[in-house]
């Protein structure tokens, strides 16, 4: 999102980035630019119109009816519903809902735009993420130069997020026979873990290529991505990676090409897929190669951040759902959101009467809304045939005539007097 906003705004764009609570420059200075663009919150823009306010994540859709603009849009990096267990059903619709909205999309990855024409029949513009190739490069800086002798891996992951998967990942390490095991993290504040060798915690951007520099193969199992960014990253730092076929993955992965790739949830593979590349120097080295080859045809941030520009442009002149039928909608799925949190608690207390009547209040709201969004679609259509119709008459040649008719002298008056006549007729019928 950021280096998305820095090149907008160096195209000449206005940029806000909208936030609930204020941004100091100590939230954002992990990020070399962030200096440069505009922050606020949702109360200091009330008064403010926007072209365009594009909502990031699956919660900030339903801040949109917040925002004065004329396009409300989506840029869908994932699909967020999933980040949710099984046991939190009410999240995940919550967060699918937003799918559905009539909100036009740019997304990063073809996988998103798939999922989104077959659940939902919504169209996306596919914007790939770019990649800082300033920073991440074969040659340069490692925190400890690689052994042949003794392959490193590297497990890369936010800790206690159940998708990413990374305590899990880091168990199948210790079970294969990798010579040592470094973890990088996200997580503030974890200076060691057990059975890894090395922690790094929240390092700075810069200084992620030097941990890739160091290790041979990155082990990427998370359950669920939108843009699979780190094996991307290690590939350019000349790396490879075992990785599940999470959804995204073959966008630039090929298995045996430039990593090795288990099925969902088959960690025995997982186990294999390690080991085989700590004792085949030569599949781990034509791997990288495979791996180095798909980094030079991915795409920098500059021209990356030239097609999303295009694609929010190309939103920003179309048409975006009517912004009080967009509050209403949000406004619904969220009452529907705390109704089915108020149902599970009176499930848990078995008062089965209390949550026939909630059900049946969601039903009646939800059929109203459907007979509004009907209304509206007829009103749409009419008012469409009208204009076609006022516009055939503009153009005939009688109107033309009668245009140049209501010109010559007396005829306006007489107009007028026309129109009076048919006034009072009409207030008397």
């Amino acid at each position: 999102i950021f280096q998305h906003a820095v090149s907008l705004r160096r195209s000449g764009h206005e940029v806000t980035l909208l936030t609930e609570t204020p941004v100091t420059s100590d939230d954002v200075s992990w990020h070399p630019d962030a200096s440069e663009l505009r922050f606020a919150t949702y109360a200091e823009c009330e008064q403010e119109h926007f072209d365009i306010a594009l909502a990031t994540w699956w919660r900030t859709v339903y801040l949109l009816p917040q925002v004065r603009a004329r396009v409300h849009a989506y840029f869908v990096q994932s699909i967020e519903s999933r980040f949710y267990p099984a046991s939190d059903g009410a999240a995940f619709y919550w967060a699918e809902a937003t799918y559905g909205l009539d909100l036009p999309i740019v997304t990063e990855v073809s996988w998103i735009r798939d999922y989104l024409r077959e659940h939902h029949a919504r169209d996306a513009i596919v914007a790939r993420n770019g990649i800082r190739k300033d920073i991440y490069t074969a040659a340069g800086p490692a925190v400890s130069p690689r052994n042949p002798q003794r392959p490193r891996i590297l497990v890369e992951g936010t800790l206690g997020v159940f998708f990413k998967n990374v305590e899990r990942t880091i168990e199948l390490c210790r079970q294969s026979d990798a010579p040592e095991i470094w973890l990088m993290t996200p997580t503030k504040g974890v200076s060691d873990y057990d059975g890894v060798d090395r922690v790094f915690s929240a390092i700075p951007v810069e200084k992620t290529a030097e941990v890739y520099r160091s290790c041979d193969v990155l082990v990427k199992l998370s359950t669920v991505e939108g843009m699979f960014g780190p094996p991307l990253e290690m590939f350019h730092c000349g790396g490879t990676a075992v990785v599940y076929n999470v959804t995204g993955y073959d966008e630039y992965i090929r298995d045996g090409y430039n990593a090795l790739v288990s099925q969902m949830h088959d960690e025995e593979s997982v186990v294999e897929n390690i080991n085989a590349l700590i004792h085949d120097s030569q599949l781990r080295a034509r791997l990288q190669e495979g791996a180095l080859r798909t980094a030079q045809l991915w795409p920098d941030w500059p021209e990356a951040s030239r097609v999303f520009e295009q694609a929010v442009l190309h939103l920003a002149t179309g048409e975006s759902e009517d912004p009080p039928l967009l509050a209403a909608k949000c406004r619904l799925y969220q009452r529907w959101y705390e109704r089915h949190v108020n149902v599970q608690q009176l499930l848990e207390k078995r008062e089965g009467q209390a949550v026939v009547d909630l059900q049946n209040d969601f039903s009646r709201a939800y059929q109203r809304l459907q007979h509004v969004e009907h209304c509206l679609r007829l009103a749409r259509q009419e008012a469409a045939d009208y204009r076609a119709t006022l516009e055939a008459v503009q153009r005939s040649k009688s109107f033309r005539l009668m245009q140049k008719v209501r010109k010559l002298p007396g005829v306006s008056a007489l107009s007028r007097h026309s129109l009076r006549s048919r006034r009072t007729s009409l207030k008397r019928w």
